[in-house]
């Protein structure tokens, strides 16, 4: 069995979140849900337990990715338990752990993921499973894992994509193993904004190559750097910061990509590229923090896969969006991981290896690609008739883009429909860190470049899943996938949507959809000469299969539609479904189910509702609309789609209601009910089945369909059993709610159906024969479903929709119009099934056509011939006789025709006005040089077409004239009212008169108001129309129509319609219809066939009628819309037809308009009872009045109203807050609610009571007041801004809660003293007992100018009074005097006493030999900077807090604000665009005490909360800023770095160390203090910014941070000087405040009211109630000699349990104006404040940064031995000429060389050569300091820090050729592999977790190492040498006293080097020619030479005896 086991030991410093007494820690370990708790330890901060808990792992072995959640809290007996801290502690330390246990000490984090000053200790050990082998065997055996296991066979690839997918929550713990929830991208926003992309590329290891110099380039989508070259290493140390700024939206930049290349840069081929690593942005940002931080990446060659990995880069890399803070790579305490440790730290699970894999996609075919060319050179082929002329303008191909590659199919050449039938392969490592596949469609384009016609995005998340059980590859169809981008007509010129298409934004129209299918397989590659295939027939039979299509019906009825800001022409409404229905697209024919009568609302004109919108006129009869539509049958995945949907909504409305009951402090009882009541629903709809594919019904499901389904199955079942363990445990409502919204975020991360080919429903208002405002939803929220529970949550429903412009470039805020719309979507044969959801209605079915006639100027009405036929539809396109139409099969008519004029005649454009402007134009013209004369058409309207004269003009019925007709004179005219043009038709008209000017004009005008009841007008005006037989007028067919006929209409139609009924059952009225057919008769040739289609209404005989009360009492925090920094808020209320507008408040954000707005005779069509289920939207507008010039937005609430169908109703509504939204963001909240009365019978409520003319809310409903204290102390105003060019002198502050006004005395001089004279002020006043009604408190700040102007120069609204609300009158009664808030008088009190406490001013001075302020600092930091610290925490001394962020933003301290808030003042019109940016004029410092009062007015008022204020008066201080270091700073420079100098400014004076810059680093140590006076609060704002020095051109602003020193001069909390630890009189940590504990106790017991402190002897004390000693706090604590007095000691000791800052460096973000939501840098600094009443301060710390000392390295290469032998010599012999170069880390251009050892036949090496290398060290730090000057021309030198590393190589010399390399070695001196005594035992294993030494410990080491070349495929070492070396470190000091010369030159001592004894076949054979002889070509030629002399003496002398033998023998016979 395996097991986990955990042992709680103790935990310290845990914060105290009790009242009275300490916190009750309870610790919770969890793991994969199962918790355990130990025991309770109470009133205890420190406590220790001591527990050890098991967890039984059932035999399976624990994964890398596994963690235990940790969780302190403070246990309460009633209510929840309070979190005092947790952490999250990984186990793969656990796992890599050679005895599977460790002990750790972990920092605990705050609920904000913040570090505490807490800390707990765990032991942890692992029992892993009998069968779990080695980690290095899993490995292994990770990598031959079969490609076939869908679940991929081991937890690797498949972990590894759910970790780099960003896809696994390592941290909840609440799925069971396998069933690991990965996190899913949510909707990005579409709006720009500034993002910071921070890139650290820390070092790299075992980079493939020999002999390198590799240089790190970083790409981030278009944006490249690079880091510096590191010459001849494989393993590079950086180090260097790299930042993009972005200014784009999510959606388009998470999107893009992060890729890390490697190069070589000593070549200059394209052989340089090493490898690379990419992944996109968005995976970055969905970590924790945003950030993978100091992780390891594997690189590798995407063009080879199979060459494995080509080496490692440490990185961090941070997403860093607005408002965001960068998180710290290390956490205080943490220890980090190691750094050799590759493998455990890498960006994947331990033990996965990237395999080959290839994605495969095939592509067969696409649909309904739109027009992309233009048609103009197909109608010049048309008329000249040359070639063929084509109808498809699209010639599409496809690409396929991931991780940053792409393949594309062919093109096809004018066609909409094309087939590619291709089969394209994309290979890759796996697992990836991209997961976006981009498919895109292009029209290919012959001279521009090619257009993007749509873009599909795919997500590798949720197409695979990961998982032990249900874990599967990216698969995904054959399926369609739909496009979406721009609106399908063409346009020939490029519009703002555009983009769309590109997959940036919401697309708002569909573009078409593409069959694709994808399949991964791992382990190949594809080859690229078969990267693109054609796919075999066989394979696109089987795919046919899939394309089988249904006939599907989708119904809309729209019930109203209401909102309607475009009038210019009729609306109509156009409902789609993919490319059926879209009537403005040319490239669908006209067919049954196409033509677009039945697809659209018909055109109707918009009637004013008489305050501000238009709405249409339907009345009794509702428009239906119906698209037939053909689409695959995938019903099974929308059903199970729909049913995971509503399981979801389920619980999320549970929870909602949990939540409200928590917050209501619900009963006990009720909310556990309610929790089981959750659970039980939840168990029960998990365990349901979703809906399978079914063979019989067409279903054909893919492998994605049978991977979801088995997934789905296993995450259902898995919550259900957690949910049924949660409900039996009984737990709490708080963990039943946290574990709830893990299961509610499971189901919706498994709600998601990629393979939806059904496209979405689509609604668009067209106007004017344009798209104006559109709606899309999705087709799975309509579709219905013969299953219960399956079908969409919207099908058949009534939903409220609020259409919106296309696009995010508009800038509009209104609403386009508002629908009200029932859409239901299903099969043809489930039509039956549709129910219209009204037994009132009755839908009726009518053909419809229009009878036109024309009119000349003397001749009568006749049939129209010339503009359009007699007999047609609406547009006059088709001819439609009425004798033509012929029913359609199952249909007969149901009377004969009849007439049916439009509704909206009735209303003409002056409809629902109350007063109207009639104006009229009189023309006039002449013939250059002539006289102006009448025009030929003399009156006329503002478009120019004919009018009669004004004379002439009919007052309407139920209107008359205010006055008589006028000139228009305020436009621009002349003095008669004329402007000029030069032809009417050209506009550009001119008040100015020319001679060339041929025509003029001028408008009269005359005012009209409406007298008549406008209901009893319409009735009238209907029966007078029918009088006139339904004709309508208007002067010509293009114009709009009217229903009387007026002087200068020249044409007419009606409408004549005609009902069909089914003939059987069977026939639905709706569906059945297809079109009416055209009779066979005479036909035009030149005409095509026209098809008309039915109208469809849902007509109703009478409507209901309503009345709707809407209560509007109040709203708070709006924006200032005026100047003057306030706004004139009415609220415009809409609701169907008709809107109305409340009282304009004057000057106010918080508005209280105490109004009821009363809608009567709303007719309300439709039943009763669904209208309460689903009642119309409320839509509130907020304006801000403007006495010139239209209304201004304010912003828009949305409410549902509650409805009451009988008077016996006794429901009363609540008012409640309802948020303020203009556009994406709030601005306010609506105080207000609604009722909606039925009013057809029963008699209505009594009306509210009137206030004047208005009505007001009524007292029941209206908020319940109460007496209410509210005690305000405006302390002063600050850092105000001029106004009008003038400073602000003497402001006052004007208060206002609730409509009650106070003001403060004027401050007579703000430079001299800012705060009021009389701060306090007091309200009286009723204020609405719920604070949830609580009105917010208007700050005005005025100035007392001379003659009496009091300008208002600053306003500021307190939101909420929530946090200043007093403690009740029981915890009052316990005090016995009021608080008293520290004040500068009690300080100045503090001080009074016997001199002998002040302690006597001296300097600072460093500690003991090693211990400076820095050993104390890294010492506090801890993690990577322990090392630097030496053996101070082994001495007992002090350590600091080193705070990670601002010292305001400690939780415990509140912002310092518990003295006095800090309320910025803004001026003028608020920014709506950028909020954040709004101008802050000042500062008002003032607090609030809210208590109530008793309800008798005559009874005595209980004391003042805020008494005992103290003294206005300044103080002055001495200021002391310490700045420690910079860190991460934003780059100015171009070469990447910065030159930063600090600079100082606190009031009027500056400080500036910018002679002291830091050259060229992002990382400076200033470590600089800087000391000046102040008096405060006059200077209270101290500024440290961070400046770039520049020689030539300005310093540049890097960034700054504001400190307020009064609040910290203030508070109770004591900031001003940090408290230390301990009391020392002497040493590093002498005290430097100018107080001892014991009177700063005393001042502290004073200011909270304690009795004490009392002294009982030197080591026990009483405070308040309770006794302290001294041994309590020093019971195991390390005693030095540096510490004080006992007395003072405990003091002290009592100090730190209050609360009290103790001695702290804080960590403060800098921010730039330029980016003023994003920090660019950080800054570690402290401020210490000294009033100096109270003395001089002491001595201040040394801060001087460390120096580096100076170093010698003395390495003597002795031998060589085992070198590899290279060449071959002319003589066949193997041979090196060997030397030895090395140089250290850093300083590689100063590399130093042996001689040369030549012609070693043996691999044998004699050298006797000492290399001396010079450097500066940091002992303290371990790190060589290098400075050196970049280039010649560099200004400053740039200083850098390295590990100590020292690099040997071997080379092989070449005269003539470069030498080759043979091998190398790097030695990190401070743990270098231990040296062997012997050649023969120097291996490998020395550098492979062999024994190390210290160098700088042992100072000197001798030995044999080995060198080595790196195998680049296998990425093994292998032995190519060793080195006889001793390697020697000295001081500075030493090096003098112990001189030696490089190599063997003088002064050639200790030691002194002989030459080496090399043999004598060592030399350089072209200088030595001798020794080349006897070595070379005596000893291996030897023989020859002997032989041929020999021979040649053989030959001589037979030659010699040839020649001589004649002559001799001639004398021998001669003398014979």
């Amino acid at each position: 069995m395996s097991s986990l086991q955990v042992t709680v030991v103790s935990a310290s410093d845990l914060k105290n979140v009790e009242t009275f007494g300490k916190s009750d820690p309870i610790a919770t370990l969890d793991f994969q849900g199962d918790k355990k708790k130990t025991e309770v330890k109470e009133n205890e901060l420190n406590p220790v337990w001591d527990q050890t808990f098991t967890f039984d792992l059932g035999g399976k072995p624990l994964d890398p990715s596994d963690s235990l959640t940790v969780n302190v809290k403070d246990y309460e007996r009633v209510g929840r338990n309070r979190l005092l801290g947790e952490s999250v502690v990984p186990l793969r330390d656990v796992i890599s752990a050679p005895s599977h246990s460790c002990e750790l000490n972990l920092t605990l984090q705050d609920g904000n993921k913040r570090p505490t000053m807490s800390t707990i200790s765990l032991k942890i050990s692992y029992q892993p499973p009998a069968q779990e082998e080695a980690p290095e065997v899993a490995e292994e055996a990770t990598e031959g894992g079969e490609v076939g296991d869908l679940t991929y066979g081991e937890e690797g690839a498949e972990a590894g994509l759910a970790e780099e997918g960003g896809m696994v929550d390592t941290k909840t713990g609440k799925i069971s193993r396998g069933a690991t929830r990965r996190k899913l991208p949510g909707k990005l926003s579409q709006k720009p904004m500034d993002f910071q992309i921070r890139i650290r590329v820390l070092e790299g290891r075992r980079i493939s190559g020999s002999n390198i110099s590799p240089v790190c380039k970083v790409t981030v989508s278009n944006q490249a750097k690079q880091t510096r070259v590191k010459k001849n290493t494989d393993s590079p140390f950086y180090d260097e910061l790299f930042f993009f700024n972005f200014r784009e939206s999510p959606a388009e930049l998470f999107g893009e990509m992060i890729e890390i290349q490697v190069f070589n840069s000593r070549r200059l081929r394209s052989d340089a590229f090493i490898g690379s690593f990419k992944l996109d942005i968005g995976v970055v940002h969905r970590q924790p923090n945003h950030a993978f931080l100091r992780r390891w990446v594997l690189l590798s060659d995407p063009s080879d896969p199979n060459a494995g990995a080509k080496g490692y880069m440490k990185m961090t890399m941070v997403v860093i969006g607005p408002g965001e803070q960068p998180p710290s790579e290390k956490v205080e305490g943490e220890a980090e991981v190691d750094s050799d440790d590759i493998e455990s730290n890498l960006l994947r699970p331990a033990g996965v290896q990237l395999r080959p894999a290839m994605f495969i996609f095939r592509v067969f075919r696409a649909e309904d690609v739109p027009q992309m060319d233009t048609s103009a050179v197909q109608g010049i082929k048309k008329v000249l008739g040359v070639g063929e002329v084509q109808k498809e303008l699209v010639d599409p191909y496809m690409e396929v883009h991931f991780a940053g590659k792409k393949v594309n199919t062919k093109t096809m050449y004018n066609s909409d429909h094309p087939e590619w039938n291709q089969e394209l392969k994309l290979g890759m490592r796996f697992p990836s860190m991209c997961e976006v596949i981009k498919l895109r469609v292009k029209d290919w384009d012959r001279i521009s470049a090619d257009d993007t016609v749509g873009t599909a995005l795919l997500n590798l998340s949720t197409v695979s899943w990961p998982g032990e059980e249900d874990g599967f590859l990216p698969c995904f169809g054959p399926c369609f996938i739909n496009m979406y981008g721009s609106v399908r007509e063409f346009r020939t010129l490029p519009d703002e949507f555009d983009d769309l298409n590109m997959g940036k934004g919401e697309g708002v129209a569909y573009r078409g959809r593409v069959m694709v299918e994808l399949r991964t397989v791992l382990g190949e590659l594809p080859d690229p000469k078969q990267s693109i295939t054609d796919i075999t027939p066989e394979d696109l039979l089987v795919v046919e299969g899939f394309q089988r299509c249904r006939k599907y019906r989708l119904l809309g009825i729209f019930m109203d539609a209401s909102m309607i800001c475009e009038m210019e022409a009729p609306v109509e409404f156009e409902v789609s479904i993919g490319n059926y229905g879209n009537k403005l697209d040319t490239n669908i024919p006209p067919s049954s189910s196409t033509t677009q009568h039945c697809l659209c609302t018909q055109p109707t004109n918009a009637v004013f509702d008489g305050c501000k919108y238009y709405f249409l006129p339907w009345g009794s009869t509702k428009p239906v609309v119906v698209v037939t539509s053909f689409w695959e049958n995938i019903s099974f995945r929308l059903e199970a789609l729909n049913m995971l949907h509503s399981t979801t909504d389920a619980l999320e409305a549970d929870l909602t209601k949990i939540e409200m009951g928590l917050k209501t402090r619900m009963p006990r009882a009720e909310l556990t009910s309610r929790c089981v009541e959750m659970l039980d629903r939840l168990i029960a709809n998990c365990r349901k089945e979703l809906p399978k594919a079914q063979a019989e019904k067409g279903h054909r499901d893919t492998e994605l369909d049978r991977n979801m389904a088995r997934m789905r199955r296993q995450q259902l079942d898995n919550v259900a059993a957690e949910a049924q363990a949660l409900r039996e445990k009984a737990a709490e409502a708080e963990e039943v709610l946290a574990a709830a919204m893990d299961y509610c975020q499971t189901l919706k991360d498994i709600s998601i159906e990629p393979q939806n080919s059904i496209p979405d429903v689509m609604i668009w208002m067209i106007t004017g024969g344009s798209r104006r405002a559109y709606c899309r939803i999705p087709a799975h929220q309509v579709l219905f479903s013969t299953n219960p529970g399956c079908s969409g949550k919207f099908c058949g429903k009534m939903q409220t929709i609020f259409l919106k412009y296309p696009g995010n470039k508009h800038g509009k805020t209104d609403i386009p119009a508002l629908l009200r719309v029932k859409l239901w979507l299903g099969l043809q044969t489930d039509q039956e099934h549709f129910d219209p959801g009204t037994t009132e209605g009755e839908v009726a079915v009518f053909a419809e056509t229009y009878e036109n006639e024309t009119k000349g100027l003397l001749d009568p009405w006749s049939a129209s011939k010339t503009f359009r036929p007699h007999w047609s539809d609406a547009d006059g396109e088709s001819k439609l006789p009425k004798d033509s139409f012929v029913p359609p099969d199952g249909w007969e008519w149901d009377g004969d025709w009849f007439i049916n004029p439009e509704l909206s005649l009735l209303y003409d454009r002056d409809s629902g006005h109350k007063h109207f402007l009639e104006d009229i134009y009189e023309n006039q013209s002449r013939i250059p040089a002539g006289h102006w004369v009448e025009a030929t058409t003399a009156w006329s309207d503002v478009r120019g077409d004919s009018c009669a004269p004004k004379e002439e003009t009919e007052l309407p019925e139920g209107w008359e004239w205010e006055d008589e007709w006028q000139m228009d004179l305020n436009r621009a005219v002349d003095e008669e009212g004329w402007e000029y043009a030069v032809e009417s038709t050209l506009l550009g008209w001119s008040p100015v008169e020319r001679t060339y000017h041929l025509c003029r004009r001028r408008r009269w005008v005359r005012k009209r108001t409406f007298v008549e009841d406008q209901k009893a007008l319409a009735k009238k005006q209907k029966m007078e129309q029918a009088k006139t037989e339904g004709w309508e007028y208007a002067p010509l067919f293009t114009m709009r129509f009217h229903v009387k006929k007026r002087k200068m209409d020249m044409v007419r139609r009606r409408r004549w319609h005609r009902k069909m009924t089914a003939q059987d059952n069977s026939a639905t009225a709706i569906f059945a219809i297809e079109s009416t057919r055209l009779s066979q008769g005479e036909e035009d040739e030149d005409e095509p066939k026209a098809i008309a289609a039915p109208r469809v209404f849902l007509s109703y005989d009478r409507p209901h009628k309503y009345q709707l009360r809407c209560y509007i009492y109040q709203a708070r925090d709006l924006i200032a819309a005026d100047k003057d920094s306030t706004s004139d808020p009415f609220a415009s209320v809409s609701f169907l037809t008709q809107s109305q507008e409340t009282e304009v408040v004057k000057n106010k954000l918080s508005p209280v308009w105490d109004q009821t707005l009363l809608f009567d005779e709303i007719e309300i069509y439709g039943d009763p009872a669904n209208l309460e289920m689903a009642p119309p939207h409320v839509v509130v507008e907020l304006f801000d009045h403007d006495s010139f010039g239209s209304p201004e937005f304010l912003g828009r609430a949305v409410a549902t109203p509650l409805v009451k169908l009988s008077s016996a109703d006794s429901r009363s509504p609540r008012l409640q807050w309802y948020p303020i939204k203009n556009g994406a963001r709030q601005y306010g909240e609506l105080l207000a609610t609604f009722e909606l009365y039925m009013a057809d019978d029963d008699e209505l409520p009594f009306l509210p009571p009137k206030r004047g003319e208005v009505y007001s809310v009524p007292p029941d409903i209206r908020p319940l007041m109460q007496r209410t204290a509210i005690e305000a102390v405006c302390w002063g105003v600050r850092n105000m801004k001029k106004y009008q060019l003038s400073s602000v002198n003497s402001p006052s502050v004007q208060l206002e809660i609730g409509g009650n006004i106070q003001e403060t005395p004027v401050i007579k001089s703000l430079k001299k003293n800012p705060n009021f004279p009389e701060p306090h002020l007091f309200f009286d006043v009723y204020l609405p007992k719920e604070d949830l009604y609580m009105p917010p408190v208007n700050i005005k700040v005025f100035d007392n100018r001379q003659f009496g102007r009091k300008p208002l120069v600053g306003v500021h609204m307190v939101r909420s009074l929530r946090d200043f609300i007093a403690e009740t009158s029981e915890q009052q009664a316990e005090t016995t005097e009021p608080a008293v808030l520290p004040t500068m008088d009690n300080i100045a009190l503090e001080i009074e006493g016997p001199g002998d406490q002040v302690i006597p001013h001296e300097k600072g001075a460093k500690g003991g030999e090693g211990m400076d302020w820095w050993s104390k600092f890294y010492a506090s930091v801890g993690g990577e900077y322990a090392d630097k610290c030496g053996d101070y925490l082994q001495t007992g001394l002090d350590t600091i807090q080193v705070y990670p962020y601002e010292l305001e933003k400690v939780e415990s301290y509140g912002g310092f604000r518990d003295f006095c808030s800090t309320f910025a003042l803004n001026r003028g019109k608020a920014n709506e665009e950028d909020e954040e940016a709004e101008e802050v004029v000042g500062e008002v410092k003032a607090t609030f005490r809210i208590y109530q009062l008793p309800p008798d007015p005559n009874a005595d008022l209980p004391p003042r909360l805020l008494g005992n204020l103290p003294g206005t008066g300044a103080e002055e201080c001495v200021i002391r800023v310490y700045v420690v270091r910079g860190m991460d700073l934003q780059p100015q420079d171009e070469n990447g770095l910065s030159d930063p100098y600090i600079k100082i400014k606190l009031g009027k004076k500056k400080i500036s160390d910018r002679d002291n810059y830091i050259p060229k680093t992002l990382d400076p140590v200033f470590g600089k203090m800087f000391e000046m006076t102040a008096t405060i609060p006059v200077e209270k704002d101290l500024t440290i910014t961070v400046m770039d020095m520049d020689l030539i051109s300005s310093d540049d602003l890097i960034g700054q941070t504001m400190i307020d020193l009064e609040n910290r001069l203030l508070s109770h909390h004591r900031p001003a000087c940090g408290l230390p630890k301990t009391y020392c009189i002497s040493g590093p940590n002498k005290w430097r405040d100018q107080q001892d504990p014991k009177t700063i106790l005393e001042g502290h017991a004073r200011r909270r009211n304690l009795l004490g402190p009392e002294y009982e002897g030197t080591n026990r004390l009483r405070l308040g109630n309770r006794v302290y000693s001294l041994e309590q706090f020093e019971e195991n604590s390390i005693l030095h000699g540096d510490l004080g007095p006992a007395d003072q000691r405990l003091a002290l000791h009592i100090l730190h349990t209050e609360k009290l800052v103790p001695e702290h460096v804080e960590t403060r973000f800098l921010y730039n104006p330029l980016q003023p939501e994003i920090p660019q840098g950080r800054l570690q600094m402290w401020v210490d404040i000294f009033p100096k009443s109270l003395g001089p301060p002491n001595a201040a710390f040394d801060l001087t940064p460390r120096q580096p000392k100076k170093y010698e390295l003395r390495v003597i290469v002795w031998n060589t031995s085992d070198v590899t032998l290279d060449e071959t010599s002319i003589t066949g012999e193997q041979m090196s000429d060997i030397y030895v170069k090395g140089w250290m880390a850093g300083m590689e251009d100063k590399k130093q060389s042996t001689d040369v050892h030549y012609r070693s036949l043996d691999g044998e090496g004699n050298f006797n050569w000492r290399y001396i290398f010079p450097f500066e060290y940091l002992p303290a730090e371990q790190m060589v300091h290098i400075s050196q000057k970049e280039h010649f021309w560099s200004l400053d030198a740039t200083t850098s820090q390295v590990p100590p590393r020292l690099s040997l190589q071997i080379w092989d010399n070449d005269k003539f050729t470069f030498d080759d390399f043979l091998g190398t070695l790097t030695l990190d001196l401070h743990k270098m592999p231990k040296p062997t005594k012997t050649s023969g035992k120097c291996s490998i294993k020395q550098l492979q977790g062999g024994k190390t030494v210290d160098l700088f410990e042992q100072k000197k080491c001798r030995g044999w190492w080995p060198a080595y070349l790196m195998d680049d495929s296998t990425q093994e070492m292998t032995l190519t040498g060793k080195l006889e070396l001793t390697i020697e470190v000295l001081p500075g000091e030493d090096v003098d006293a112990r001189p030696a010369g490089k190599g063997r030159d003088e002064p050639n001592m200790n030691p002194k080097l002989d030459d080496p004894q090399r043999p004598e076949t060592s030399f350089l054979w072209f200088t030595s020619p001798w020794k080349t002889f006897k070595y070379i070509v005596w000893k291996n030629y030897k023989w020859y030479f002997i032989a041929f002399i020999i021979i040649l003496i053989i030959l001589i002398l037979a030659v010699i005896f040839i020649y001589s033998f004649p002559s001799f023998a001639a004398k021998r016979l001669v003398g014979a």
